[in-house]
């Protein structure tokens, strides 16, 4: 059976852009996660602890839980403005995605619970039509879809623990296209599929009834990605529908976070590190050396490319205040890093320092229905770059907004 090569590797062996997280994560799967910017680890009173902090799962009130939602998520155009050169200007296209997203908590067994969640961990799309930004990214799609269940134990009142498996499926395509001669006319065209596997961990501690104290981790994943590639130059096909393969890493990821309770008000402060040096670089496999086709070709496409990316952070803060026995309302503010340097920043990924913004509510229609929907807003620097690439100007106006509605529902 033939396997494709996903975009989920050509994100990273060319640094496609971000839906709205450093790098290309998609931290939001919940409505309280984006009511909240992500400030929701300590804090995590619905099923949706069972991917944020399973081992919150275990104070949750005993049954089922369920949270199921969909987020519109609209990624806006990025310009860029050249220095030397105007005809290199472009912008390009504004993208809308619609993600569900569901989470399962099951009953009290003794003192274990079991979690689900199926979410979107990843996901971006950057399509360009200029002639010069085509050369590295024509179009850069991609999906992911990942599968989490996952373990609690309660040790005590104050202490619980938990852990689970994560199966990250992935979709998606890549093209690039030199018309300008820059890159001897070179050609590619990749899509395809991959599946891969981690852990996540996660730890509670409740002091006192009101504070809570939590750690999450989730490990690196290396990605072995195989498929097929179709890739030309100086105006010919000369590797065509042929087998490629490279490994990449999908980055660990560090949560610390504490959430106390002033009465109706719960504040939760959260901090994210990603470990994404782990992306130092990046080197591709043929069926064939493309240095026995091309040295051009082998230059491009399968010569090992630095990458160099450095551990980025990210600090959240979180406001749930119930202002009475149906509604709870949620506010979020977040800080987010970038980790790729001006070397080796492209158009594939014109990352930059961002600023989110969020905002909801809930409603509970009876005992076991509540429904809600938040908004969130992420706001991306400027940056202006002169690297070896070729780039030397400026990206402006990158930004995300993301609606979420969703039901959570007990039984």
């Amino acid at each position: 059976m033939k396997k494709k090569i996903t975009v989920a590797a050509l994100i990273w062996i060319l640094g496609a852009g971000p839906a709205f997280a450093s790098g290309y994560r998609v931290p939001e799967q919940s409505t309280n996660a984006v009511a909240l910017s992500s400030a929701c680890v300590a804090n995590t009173p619905g099923a949706d602890a069972g991917y944020y902090n399973p081992a919150n799962m275990s104070w949750l009130e005993d049954g089922w839980h369920s949270d199921l939602s969909f987020t519109w998520l609209k990624l806006a155009s990025i310009d860029y403005a050249d220095k030397t050169d105007s005809s290199r200007n472009d912008g390009s296209r504004t993208e809308n995605f619609i993600l569900p997203q569901f989470h399962l908590v099951s009953p009290r067994y003794n003192n274990f619970r079991f979690g689900l969640s199926v979410v979107y961990p990843f996901g971006l799309s950057q399509r360009r039509e200029s002639p010069f930004p085509r050369m590295t990214a024509e179009e850069f799609t991609l999906q992911t879809y990942e599968i989490n269940p996952s373990l609690a134990y309660q040790v005590n009142s104050q202490l619980a623990l938990a852990a689970g498996v994560r199966a990250i499926y992935s979709t998606g395509r890549v093209k690039s296209s030199d018309t300008l001669g820059y890159l001897a006319f070179a050609t590619r065209d990749l899509e395809g599929t991959g599946l891969d596997y981690g852990y996540n961990l996660a730890v509670t501690y409740k002091p006192i009834s009101n504070l809570s104290l939590a750690a999450t981790y989730r490990s690196k994943i290396n990605l072995k990605l195989t498929g097929e590639a179709t890739l030309g130059i100086g105006g010919a096909t000369v590797y065509s529908n042929r087998d490629a393969e490279v490994m990449v890493p999908a980055p660990a990821v560090l949560s610390l976070a504490a959430a106390y309770t002033f009465n109706k008000t719960t504040v939760e402060f959260a901090y994210d590190k990603t470990y994404w040096n782990a992306y130092d670089k990046l080197d591709f496999n043929y069926a064939v050396s493309l240095l026995s086709i091309d040295p051009n070709l082998y230059n491009l496409f399968d010569a090992p490319v630095a990458k160099n990316w450095s551990n980025s952070e990210a600090f959240h803060l979180g406001l749930t205040h119930r202002l009475n026995r149906d509604w709870t309302i949620m506010a979020g503010f977040a800080l987010d890093q970038t980790p790729i340097p001006d070397q080796t920043l492209g158009f594939e990924l014109p990352d930059s320092k961002a600023i989110v913004y969020s905002l909801g509510a809930r409603y509970q229609l009876n005992d076991r229905l509540q429904i809600g929907a938040a908004y969130m807003y992420s706001d991306k620097e400027s940056r202006t770059v002169t690297n070896a690439g070729g780039i030397d100007g400026t990206f402006t106006n990158a930004a995300a907004q993301l609606l979420n509605i969703g039901l959570q529902y007990r039984f």
